[in-house]
């Protein structure tokens, strides 16, 4: 009986083996594809580090006919290009890379506006030049106004514009003098008419004596000398954001907000104390952390933000942007000044350009 009853017992035995086999199996193909789908979902393409690359190959700049003397280090000298071969390489996903051309087919007849100060001007001319490296013999026509700058690829009548606004809210002449608005965006009119927008202004907002472009604000219907730079900033893009959220059809217009672009006067806020300005930087930081943190007005930027109604992709660039201390103009530029707010143009702002392409096509 012994051997007969072992024989009894052992298939039913077996069967729950191999049950809780296909049970553990079918556990882990849905575990690991869950795990997957949340690593997608929340893959954070502005989190990452900047890794050296010899194959990475940016437009020559001398083939670019829109770069302006403040930015094309090449040109006025700067003898190194190791600043060229670095590429931004996410944490926990891949970035993909800029296609000038599906992006000429994907936004064949648009047009695509950038709003802004200098820095916009940067970002704008970046695309610039990568959208003619992607089809250089495309027929090309640029048009300038007092404010408003656009270049137009015929063969798709692609445009891309560039709107001049240091603050976004308006700045009016009156009998007091320049009064910068707070309350007040007139040119929201034009804006709206384009299919992308990507806005920015940080940069003008502390500036002060005959650089400040104002000589009274008016906030809340009082008209005040002046008041606290970061409240003012904080109305100013709240005013920014009730515009887009009472103007802005998300199914025509897609809306951009470029984060705070950093600046390198100060050593110590990268680990080198005693350093005042970017002109012997040729290597980013090592990591991704940058030891000074972020700047007050980046939390500005994205409390504002995450109040809207309305769909609005922040290029959270700040900190990606805080790692390149070697990628300024410094001396070598147009007028031989130290710049090192503005970047080289091939160069950092590419990368922006690359984060708005992957943000387009998502």
């Amino acid at each position: 009986m012994g051997p007969r009853t072992g024989r009894c017992w052992s298939f039913p035995v077996l069967t729950f083996l191999i049950f809780l086999f296909l049970c553990s199996a079918t556990a882990d193909s849905f575990h690991s594809k869950v795990k997957y789908r949340i690593q997608e979902k929340v893959c954070n393409l502005y989190e990452g580090k900047w890794v050296y690359d010899e194959l990475y190959h940016p437009y020559n700049s001398s083939a670019c006919p829109f770069i302006r003397k403040e930015f094309d280090c090449q040109k006025y000298g700067r003898p190194d290009h190791l600043y060229l071969k670095f590429r931004w390489q996410p944490a926990n996903c891949q970035l993909p890379e800029f296609n000038g051309q599906d992006f000429l087919e994907r936004f064949r007849g648009k047009k695509i506006m950038f709003i802004g100060d200098s820095v916009s001007l940067n970002h704008w001319q970046s695309l610039v030049c990568l959208l003619h490296a992607a089809a250089p013999s495309s027929t090309i026509i640029r048009e300038d106004s007092s404010n408003i700058s656009t270049v137009t690829f015929q063969d798709y009548m692609v445009s891309v514009i560039l709107f001049h606004s240091l603050y976004l809210v308006d700045i009016q002449e009156e009998e007091i003098g320049r009064v910068l608005k707070l309350d007040s965006i007139s040119n929201g009119d034009v804006w709206r008419k384009n299919d992308v927008l990507v806005f920015n202004t940080w940069l003008w907002w502390y500036r002060r004596g005959p650089r400040q472009q104002w000589d009274y604000i008016q906030v809340d219907g009082k008209i005040v000398k002046d008041m606290d730079r970061m409240v003012a900033f904080q109305k100013a893009l709240t005013t920014w954001a009730n515009w887009v959220d009472s103007d802005v059809d998300p199914t025509k217009t897609k809306v951009f907000f470029q984060g705070v672009s950093p600046s390198h006067y100060n050593g110590t806020d990268w680990g080198e104390p005693g350093v005042m300005n970017c002109a012997n930087e040729t290597l980013p930081l090592n990591g991704s952390i940058y030891p000074a943190g972020l700047p007050p007005a980046v939390y500005v930027v994205k409390e504002v933000i995450s109040n809207m109604s309305k769909p609005v992709h922040l290029l959270d660039i700040t900190t990606l942007s805080q790692l390149r201390k070697d990628a300024h103009p410094s001396s070598y530029n147009g007028f031989k000044g130290m710049d090192c707010t503005h970047w080289c143009i091939p160069g950092l702002p590419d990368t922006w350009n690359q984060l708005l392409y992957a943000a387009l096509i998502a």
